[in-house]
């Protein structure tokens, strides 16, 4: 059955609509503005796509998005595998209005255990070699064949607890080699029996070795040969009547069987699982995850999707179009919130063979799971015993996750409409409601820098956080500074156009490096036939052309907040009004936070630019709080950007920088390990190029530029 589309729909649409193929694939919808709104898999495109206009739906939910829809593109692929693939990458990456999305900007933490050389020495050298003698250590980031790495972990917290459980029963060093090689006496973590002094020869290479063995297979959760060795080696000892060395071994398979009976996993067949469970309740949805590795419970981490109710509907009503001809039941919001959560987060993270679920996980998903990390993927839904603890853990978990935050969103709720109504303003949504900060600091001139944060949805939004470097002013002229950053931010607005929000910058050294840049792109539509066109030609696989589409797809554009903030009073204010006079801007958006007497917190006083006359709140008032949070936290992004350009002035890191081939995270790496950039200057090009990323032709580069 096949109706005309509504008139409103362009011509070009329904044209498209009706020449689309029945093969799987991936299609997305944009608006008038080239804003996607939403990313769907098919295993027949035209069947697919077609329900969506096929009925009237109202003023539902899912009908004001079709209402949207301006234009659509359409990627063909092999099976409904790589559709699935390429439909999750594309969430992830351009995360569309009427998906369900899962964000985390953190990478997880490792636990990384540094390679044994090839060969030991014979003799122990008078001067140990920090390379035959493996570091244990924290560790984010990309990973090197040459090393061992242990997790993915959950938290910061579980890699350290582990990495103090190493040092408890291994005592392996933690040290950096740097400091190694200068010791010319052992630590106090050898005094406390948590290292076994290996950089003053306390320690035989072999030995180490086998302890550095013992450790990994510990972590692996082979604890029961872990046992065994350690005994065989204790009774060797004893029967050649070396009792010192046997006494060391037997405190160390104590110290074992102690964390073994702490850990509870002496019975635990399991070594690496995820267990996830899914609570939904009043709209919104919480997912723990909690992780299995070695046969030791690591802990959890919640995470919170949006737009769970937009996709819950947008998904019923796709499905409804294709019950007719035999199609699949609309799955519970629980459901589509896990499967979403498993498709979205494996993309970029390991996932380990058995994954244990609260809800039933559809196999389309496991198979293209499996086929996309190479091993055979399990899911339990309803496990036993230990699994059955794991997974109860992680449901009650999700349930207190998510009372919190319901909890948190009510109060913050509260404290916007607190200062909508403070404020007698008038906003088009509450949920919608934008503010925008603006600081200034500086050290006596030096280094100035603007900061601007925002507050949207009832919560400050760090991705659109900017810094602002200012120049070319009299120094320590909080003024000029003050007319530079909102010129600079608003004047996009002058003609009445739409700014385009500059991108996140993955690096966070980029984001404390200077100006806000201006950003100019073609709409999405434009942009995404493009890429579309190449990838058809190429047929790459689904994350390839994911990759491709997060690099030319366009940022998200913004509109002129309800409310300005400047940290400041009367003269501050009176500068952003003649900024926004000149602008042709609405002067009455601009609000000064002028401190009070004492500056003390809870005395500020509201300055309004439209000759309004002050405004006192109440201390315990909700608005004053959230304008005070607002307000900390713009002098507090401003005060740690000036603190970081004044640092590179002064300790001259930017040299590095200078160096071809050395980016922001080399000269981070490097600082870090030799203490600043007097360090690196006095290094040898042997220990430069110890360094992680250093290559040795970069080495003598670097120790040549630095000379």
């Amino acid at each position: 059955m096949s109706r005309v589309l509504p008139p409103s729909h362009p011509d070009e649409l329904l044209a498209q609509v009706t020449a689309l193929p029945a093969l799987p694939g991936v299609y997305r919808y944009f608006d008038k503005d080239g804003a996607v709104l939403y990313v769907g898999k098919a295993k027949n495109l035209k069947k697919r796509v077609s329900t969506y206009f096929q009925r009237e739906q109202g003023g539902t939910r899912i009908g004001h998005m079709i209402s949207q829809i301006a234009s659509m593109q359409t990627t063909v692929v092999r099976s409904e595998a790589e559709a699935l693939l390429l439909e999750n990458n594309l969430i992830k990456a351009l995360a569309p209005r009427y998906n369900i999305l899962f964000r985390d900007d953190k990478s997880y933490p490792y636990l990384k255990i540094t390679a044994l050389p090839a060969t030991l020495p014979v003799v122990p050298s008078p001067m140990p070699n920090a390379a035959n003698f493996p570091r244990v250590a924290y560790y984010r980031g990309a990973v090197e064949k040459k090393h061992r790495y242990f997790g993915p972990f959950p938290s910061a917290w579980a890699v350290k607890e582990s990495i103090l459980l190493l040092q408890k029963v291994f005592r392996l060093r933690t040290c950096e080699d740097t400091v190694f090689s200068n010791r010319t006496r052992p630590c106090l973590l050898y005094q406390i029996k948590r290292c076994s002094g290996p950089c003053v020869n306390y320690i035989d290479p072999k030995d180490y070795a086998q302890d550095v063995l013992n450790a990994e297979k510990f972590l692996d959760g082979e604890t029961g040969e872990v046992l065994n060795a350690l005994q065989g080696r204790m009774m060797a000892h004893a029967e050649r009547l070396e009792f010192e060395q046997a006494a060391e071994l037997r405190n160390q398979m104590s110290a074992l069987s102690t964390v073994l009976h702490q850990q509870s996993v002496d019975n635990v067949s399991d070594k690496d699982v995820d267990v996830l469970a899914v609570k939904v309740q009043g709209g919104r949805a919480c997912v723990n995850l909690a992780m299995v590795r070695g046969g030791r419970h690591l802990g959890d981490r919640a995470y919170f999707p949006t737009h769970v109710e937009d996709a819950a509907a947008l998904y019923a009503a796709d499905i409804e179009g294709e019950l007719g001809e035999g199609g699949v039941t609309a799955q519970p919001v629980e459901v589509q919130v896990l499967e979403a959560f498993i498709a979205q987060h494996y993309i970029d993270v390991a996932v380990p063979p058995t994954l244990i679920t609260s809800e039933p996980v559809g196999k389309p998903l496991l198979d293209a799971l499996s086929s996309q990390s190479g091993t055979r993927l399990t899911a339990v839904h309803n496990p036993r015993e230990q699994r059955r603890q794991w997974l109860e853990m992680a449901q009650k978990n999700a349930g207190l996750q998510l009372a919190r935050l319901l909890a948190e969103e009510g109060s913050q709720q509260a404290r916007t409409r607190a200062l909508v109504e403070a404020l007698d303003l008038a906003p088009d949504e509450m949920d919608n409601f934008r503010i925008e900060c603006f600081d200034i600091s500086h050290t006596a001139g030096e280094s100035t820098q603007a900061s601007c944060v925002v507050f949207h949805h009832h919560k400050m939004q760090n991705s659109e956080y900017r810094r602002f470097k200012i120049e070319g002013i009299t120094p320590g002229d909080d003024y000029a500074a003050m007319r530079q950053v909102l010129t600079r931010r608003y004047i996009k607005f002058a003609q009445a156009e739409p700014e385009v929000i500059e991108p996140t910058l993955a690096d966070p050294a980029a984001l404390v490096s200077g100006a806000a840049v201006d950003v100019v792109t073609d709409v999405v539509t434009d942009v995404v036939a493009d890429v579309v066109a190449d990838a058809q030609a190429a047929e790459p696989s689904a994350t390839a052309l994911a990759d491709a589409m997060v690099s030319k797809a366009p940022p998200p554009t913004a509109r002129m907040p309800d409310l300005v903030l400047v940290d400041g009073g009367k003269g501050q204010v009176s500068m952003a009004k003649a900024v926004f006079e000149t602008l042709g801007l609405d002067i009455g958006l601009i609000v000064g936070v002028e401190k009070g007497e004492g500056r003390k917190v809870g005395l500020e006083e509201l300055v309004f630019a439209d000759g309004r006359h002050k405004a006192t709140l109440a201390r315990d008032s909700a608005a004053l709080m959230l304008v005070a949070q607002i307000r900390d936290e713009a002098h507090r992004f401003a005060i740690t950007g000036m603190r970081a350009a004044r640092a590179k002035v002064r300790v001259g890191g930017s040299k590095l920088e200078e160096i071809p081939g050395i980016g922001p995270k080399k000269r981070a790496s490097l600082l870090q390990r030799f203490g600043g950039i007097r360090g690196v200057a006095a290094a040898s090009v042997d220990d430069i190029a110890k360094a992680d990323g250093i290559s040795r032709e970069l080495a003598e580069e670097i120790y040549r530029a630095l000379r």
